[in-house]
């Protein structure tokens, strides 16, 4: 299991599932689209529209494309 990044910050986070251990599943709140206060993810840094999350739980570290914001998919 790698450790917490150090750059976490607890003020900056994202609800997004996390693909490792998508341990919002059967989870009210979530299903529901609030903000969980369990199931909520670290988020690193940011590039446009892709976040950097790491999971508290599991750990895992991944790139979660938002389609929000500077580089999204373009609609016309």
């Amino acid at each position: 299991m790698l450790p917490i990044d150090p750059t976490a910050d607890l003020g900056r986070r994202a609800w997004v599932p996390c693909p490792g251990c998508a341990d919002h599943r059967g989870c009210t709140v979530c299903a529901g689209g609030r903000t969980c206060r369990d199931h909520w993810r670290y988020l690193l840094s940011h590039e446009g529209s892709r976040l950097h999350l790491q999971c508290p739980g599991c750990t895992h570290l991944w790139v979660h494309e938002s389609g929000f914001g500077a580089g999204g998919p373009s609609r016309a």
